[in-house]
Order: structure tokens, then C-alpha cells, then sequence
């Protein structure tokens, strides 16, 4: 194990914010980390790095008082310290903004934002006119005055709960803010936003820990970066600019990587259309969310789906596969159409859907690797009623083997999976179901770098086994390096269509911020 590299601080610069040094946490069987430090200054954005399972979210939640270091000592605002309760944490100063979202669904915007801290008259009457105005003054400041406070937050897009979120945390005047993946449903104007709000706040002196599996943001918005691995600091305090991006994949999974993108034959050879689609969309409208759209994927072929939140994309996916009902147009793999809104139609027709949300809209969370795979196939293994376990684990075996699932025991809760290993687990349902064409919705969301030039790698090998891949992706760069082809979406349009090697990623943001209809 490497040791671990600091940055030496000049004299006379002041102490840290906060001094984390050789924090442990062992859980039943689990040593999660085994000598972590972090050392964060007041002004500064702290990039906090690694692959799943490295360490981060354990770290995170020590520091934010939901778990209790074995050993080590924790330093805040030059004072040795214990947070003994995520309250204890809020009280004196930190806040956590974690990937998975902890709002109250059901209550409206502006409870939300002010939930344990609400403005009460005399210490016991909730004041709702001033909660909203609070919340609205919040949200002005994060650039999103349109979200109506009073409004529940299920009636809000996935990107407008991470803004509720992000407001929430800022109404306790921290000191420190952690942020977990605050971009992962964000498009690309959303995180300039974000961007700008960050500079404000570290602009007054607010430290921000920042999470983030894209490294492309790291380079913009960070100031120094730790890096986790195997629960140990590989490296603490390098400053990001001058560390280049090949050295921290390096740090975090301890092997160069040459090649993010797997190279594609059809780069130079691309399916040419002598060949019949797998899938093909006609004509596929639903009023006020896309419209008019064609689409054709062959054998062979990645098509990749750009465009804004907002544009089209997840909607065309869900009404391909059947989750949404067109108002007019026709779906068709290997020439026979598709009854229009019915999932399980789509399914026996051979398309299937990984969502954006796996872990709510995909995910068994609480059962087996096995059946997880098996779901979707389970009469294949069921004679008269009783369902053959044997049998039933051979084939999650197999098609999870294919696709290197760690760990290999597919008995394992899939909760205990790493993200990009959860991913593999509903790309091996469809492969154990004989799907011919894969909706992919954001495939590496929450993956980080190394578990993405995995599944990279699997989605590219689907393909030339065969499958007609259809994938939306907020990054850009991943939508070009992944595709062979790319439809750029506006306001529920496609706006252009070309070859992925014919375009990069200012042309693509041209085309979907000023919505050149180009062909």
C-alpha cells in the first residue's frame, strides 16, 4: 500500500477547518476505513475522491455524526471533537448533502427546507408564511426562484429535489458543507449554476467537500484533492490543478488507464443501413413531453441520446419499453410492432430497460444477487408452482460471470454491491432474459472511474455481440465516447443526427442551448 502523499502548508498559514487524522471504522466482517486523513481549509472546495467501496461514504458519515470513528481524532476549528449525532454535527457547524436524497415526499418545498429548524412564534407556533419566504430567498440564491415553496416535492423533477436539498443544507449557516454527488441529475446549465453557488460560498469563507465521480468537474471547481482507496488516504491535499487527471485514476484504483472508452470497429466501419433495424421507433409522440420521433438502432449498434433535463430523454426510453403510453407512433423489434404502453409486451418482444433510478426502479434491494437476475425469467425455472433454486442460481451464475460481478457469490444481498456492480446485476437480467434491444438510462450514474471503464467495456461487447443498444447520458462525453451514433434532443426534438466521431461536446451544447434544427 502506497503511503500516503501530503501537501506541506507553508508557515504561517492558519489551521485547518477541520483535521481528520488516521480515522478507522470497522463494521461486522467489514473493516470500511483503516487510517483516513483530511485536512480541510475555511474558503477552499476539498475534492473527496475514490472508487465504490474505497471509503468515502463511511467517511462522510463520521463526519457528519451518523457513525462513530474506531479510532483516530477528529479536529474542528482547532479543537479536538466527537459529533455524537448528525444533530450534533448540524449544531456545530456541518452539513451533509448526501447522493441519495433524504426528503420528505410529501411535504411541500418550504417544509423541507426548514424540517428541525422551522420559525416558530413563542418557541411552539410554526410560521409557514415565514418558512416560505425563507425557502424562497434560498432558492433565489441558488438560482431556481421557480420552484414554488409551497409545492410537494414528489411533483418535482429529480434535479429540482437535489436544488431542495442543496437549500436545505444552506439554511443552517454552515461552516463546512459536504456534498455527495450533487451534480448526478443536474444538466450541463444546473451545474454551472451549481459551480457559481459554490464560488459565492467559499467566497465568505464556507468550506465544501466535494464528491463527485467525474473528474472533469473536479478539475474546474476544486481546490485540493484526497483520495481514498481500501479505506486509506492514498493521497491528502494535492492541489487539483497541477495534478493531472491520468495520476488521480492512477491513486484511486492503482493501475493506469490508458483508454477510458473501449475502441469500437464501427468508428471505421459503422453498420450501414443495408442492415434491418432491431429497433425502430416511428412517428413516437407524447404531448407535452416529445414529439415525431424516429429512431432506428441495428444489430451491432450504441445510439446515444443527448440533450438537457428536460429535452425528452428519459421519457423516450420509458415509453419505448412501455412504462409510458404515446399519444400517437409505433415501436417495432425485428419488424413486429409492439402493443403501445404495456411493459410486459415490450419485454416478451426483447427490449429491457436499466432506469436512471436502479436502486428504486430496478433493484430488489433487500433480495439475492440471483434473484434480481432471475426476476424477470422466473417461469423459465418454475415446474408446477415450486421454483428450482439450483437451476435458478446456475443461470445468475453464468450470465453474472460473463459480465465479472464482484463479488461472485450471487447470493449476496444486492445492496451490498458497489454501484457499478449493481448495474452489471440489471444488464445480466435482460442478458439471462435474451433481450435484443438494452434501453440504457444514465448506465454510470454513481459508477466510479474504474467501475465505468468496466461497464464501458460490457455495453461495447453487447453491441458487437449483436444487441441494438439505445442509451441516454447527461455527459456528454460519454454519450459521444460510448455511441456510434447520436440523436441530439431539444425540447422533445431531434435537432440533429450525425456519426459520434463527427461531433465533441461544444458542438453538441450549441446545438442543444441554441436549438439549431440541423440534419
Amino acid at each position: 500500500m502506497p503511503p500516503t502523499t501530503h501537501l506541506s502548508k507553508p508557515a504561517g498559514v492558519p489551521a485547518p477547518l477541520l483535521k481528520m487524522t488516521g480515522i478507522t471504522k470497522s463494521f461486522p466482517g467489514v473493516r470500511a476505513l483503516a487510517g483516513v486523513d483530511l485536512s480541510v481549509n475555511e474558503g477552499e472546495v476539498h475534492c473527496l475522491l475514490g472508487q465504490n467501496g474505497a471509503g468515502k461514504s463511511t467517511l462522510i458519515k463520521v463526519l457528519a455524526g451518523a457513525h462513530q470513528p474506531d479510532d483516530g481524532e477528529i479536529v474542528w476549528q482547532g479543537s479536538p471533537t466527537r459529533f455524537k449525532s448528525p444533530v450534533d454535527a448540524m449544531r456545530l457547524g456541518i452539513a451533509t448533502i448526501y447522493q441519495e436524497l433524504d426528503l420528505v415526499e410529501h411535504l411541500p418545498v418550504a417544509e423541507n427546507i426548514t424540517l428541525g429548524h422551522e420559525p416558530t412564534r413563542a418557541g411552539f407556533v410554526v410560521r409557514p408564511r415565514v418558512a416560505r419566504e425563507s425557502a424562497s430567498a434560498l432558492l433565489a440564491r441558488l438560482g431556481h426562484p421557480e420552484i414554488d415553496p409551497a409545492a410537494p416535492v414528489a411533483d418535482l423533477s429529480a434535479a429540482q429535489q437535489q436544488i431542495v436539498s442543496m437549500a436545505r443544507a444552506l439554511s443552517h449557516d454552515a461552516r463546512l458543507i459536504v456534498m455527495d454527488e450533487p451534480s448526478a441529475a443536474l444538466d450541463p446549465d444546473e451545474v454551472r449554476n451549481l459551480f457559481r453557488i459554490v464560488n459565492r460560498l467559499t467566497a465568505d469563507g464556507v468550506a465544501v467537500v466535494y464528491i463527485s465521480h467525474r473528474l472533469e468537474e473536479i478539475r474546474q471547481i476544486g481546490d485540493r484533492v484526497t483520495v481514498l482507496k481500501d479505506g486509506r488516504s492514498v493521497a491528502d491535499g494535492l492541489p487539483t490543478r497541477s495534478t493531472s487527471t491520468s495520476d488521480i485514476v492512477a491513486l484511486m484504483t492503482g493501475r493506469r488507464v490508458d483508454h477510458v472508452f473501449p475502441f469500437s470497429p464501427r468508428t471505421a466501419d459503422p453498420v450501414t443501413s443495408e442492415v434491418p433495424p432491431v429497433l425502430r421507433v416511428r412517428g413516437l409522440c407524447r404531448q407535452g413531453e416529445f414529439e415525431s420521433l424516429d429512431i432506428e438502432v441495428r444489430p451491432g449498434e450504441i445510439v446515444g441520446l443527448a440533450g438537457l433535463v428536460g429535452s425528452g430523454r428519459t421519457e423516450i426510453l420509458e415509453t419505448v419499453y412501455g412504462a409510458r403510453r404515446p399519444t400517437s407512433g409505433q415501436v417495432f423489434v425485428d419488424g413486429e410492432e409492439v402493443r403501445p404502453g404495456d411493459v410486459p409486451a415490450a419485454v416478451r418482444a426483447g427490449i429491457g430497460l436499466a432506469p436512471e433510478e436502479r436502486k428504486a426502479q430496478a433493484l430488489l434491494m433487500l433480495e439475492s444477487v440471483t434473484r434480481n437476475v432471475s426476476v424477470s425469467t422466473l417461469s423459465r425455472f418454475s415446474r408446477l408452482g415450486w421454483i428450482d433454486r439450483t437451476a435458478e442460481r446456475a443461470a445468475a451464475q453464468q450470465v453474472t460471470r460473463d459480465l465479472v460481478l464482484r463479488p461472485d457469490n450471487t447470493d449476496t444481498q444486492v445492496k451490498n454491491l458497489s454501484g457499478g456492480n449493481q448495474q452489471k446485476a440489471v444488464l445480466a437480467r435482460w442478458l439471462l432474459r435474451g433481450c435484443r434491444v438494452l434501453l440504457l438510462d444514465e448506465p454510470t450514474r454513481g459508477v466510479d472511474i474504474g467501475a465505468r471503464v468496466e461497464l464501458y467495456a460490457v455495453i461495447r461487447r453487447l453491441a458487437d455481440e449483436g444487441l441494438a443498444v439505445l442509451v441516454v447520458s447527461s455527459e456528454i462525453p460519454e454519450v459521444l465516447g460510448l455511441s456510434d451514433r447520436v440523436l441530439v434532443l431539444r425540447e422533445g426534438r431531434v435537432v440533429h443526427t450525425s456519426p459520434a466521431r463527427e461531433l465533441d461536446e461544444h458542438r453538441v451544447l450549441d446545438l442543444v442551448l441554441e436549438g439549431n434544427h440541423a440534419s
